[in-house]
């Protein structure tokens, strides 16, 4: 399974740990994320796009022009500020990616035999009717060997004796 289509996997199908987990790692990774884009990343794309500063991409809706966003919003005009949504998203989908490496790494180190999907299965102990992990062979709860009731449910029925 490559990074970017776990990664999507990882966006998509969210559990509740994995969340809470992403937003504390996102509030500790924010003022650096913050500086990566704004300082490292935005700089070399504006000047590919001939010296525009993405803060000051915005549409004026009283029609008129304004050099900055500055200049706007201190003339009072309505403006969708388009150039700081393209910063906020480029800063949340690192943030989002950095999340995802540590939680999977995470993941990794709880259980590396294990497939995470394993974790989130559970069947049924037949005698306790408790749920218990897939591939046990004792029951956690009552203590019954799942393994003589498989034998047992395989020897069952009627059996015919030839002379």
């Amino acid at each position: 399974m490559g990074i970017f289509h776990e990664f999507k996997q990882f966006t998509i199908r969210g559990s509740a740990v994995d969340m809470g987990v992403g937003m504390v790692l996102g509030a500790a990774f924010s003022g650096f994320i913050d500086s990566l884009v704004t300082d490292l990343l935005l700089p070399p794309i504006g000047v590919l796009y001939s010296s525009m500063n993405f803060e000051n991409m915005f549409i004026s809706l009283d029609g008129l022009f304004y050099p900055s966003l500055a200049a706007a919003k201190e003339a009072g005009a309505a403006t969708i500020n388009y150039g700081l949504f393209l910063t906020a998203f480029i800063r949340f989908v690192i943030i989002l990616f950095a999340v995802f490496l540590v939680v999977r790494q995470m993941n990794r180190w709880k259980k590396p035999h294990q497939h995470p999907l394993d974790g989130l299965t559970k069947k049924e102990c037949p005698y306790c009717c408790l749920p218990i992990p897939p591939r046990a062979v004792i029951c956690p709860h009552c203590s019954s060997s799942l393994e003589e009731q498989k034998n047992s449910s395989r020897t069952r029925g009627t059996t015919w004796k030839i002379k």
